[in-house]
């Protein structure tokens, strides 16, 4: 396993829509290997192949020390609304109130190729929606209102020096220093 880079706000790929996965080879298991060694190392929550720069529909979470891969999943069911704070993996120190569905039910591939639902609630219910949002392209800053955006991007202008190439390579003291959080 490795750790990859996470690309960060203004990186093309963050934009891209994602591809299904037809066939599950071993390349998509390495990547979903280090896309949770990354995750781990970043103190996140959620993590989705277009933050590694890859472009296949996957995204790993682990809500609750409950590990899981979703493969080009798609939610099928959703019930409910509830507002609260999101960060990203992509956005560092940024955070916004965003409103989201209570209850989903998301359905995917797992690493074998069959086809599971899993329902989500709370934290992994806004998990789930964050992770395939990225595989579609978005952000959860563009659920902010107009104001909030504005200032989220302004803040995130400071923040953006500090990644000249656009990519956040977790480092090991920066792994060893992180406070565990509920970044996506």
């Amino acid at each position: 396993m490795s750790r990859l880079g996470i690309r960060v706000l203004g990186s093309p790929v963050l934009r891209q829509d994602t591809t299904p996965i037809a066939t599950i080879t071993d390349s998509h298991r390495q990547l979903v290997n280090d896309m949770f060694e990354t995750m781990y190392a970043a103190k996140g929550i959620g993590l989705a192949a277009p933050q590694v720069g890859r472009l296949e529909r996957v995204a790993v979470v682990n809500v609750d020390d409950q590990p899981l891969v979703i493969i080009n999943p798609e939610i099928i069911d959703r019930d409910g609304t509830v507002r609260g704070e999101e960060g990203c993996l992509s956005i560092p120190e940024v955070f916004g109130d965003v409103e989201r569905s209570a209850r989903v039910v998301v359905r995917a591939l797992n690493l074998d190729g069959e086809t599971f639902d899993v329902e989500g609630r709370d934290l992994l219910a806004r998990c789930l929606q964050h992770e395939i949002d990225h595989l579609h392209g978005k952000l959860f800053i563009d659920y902010l209102s107009v104001l909030k955006r504005r200032s989220a991007m302004a803040k995130w202008e400071k923040e953006r020096s500090a990644y000249p190439d656009g990519i956040r390579v977790i480092t090991d003291a920066e792994f060893a220093d992180a406070p565990a959080d509920d970044r996506m």
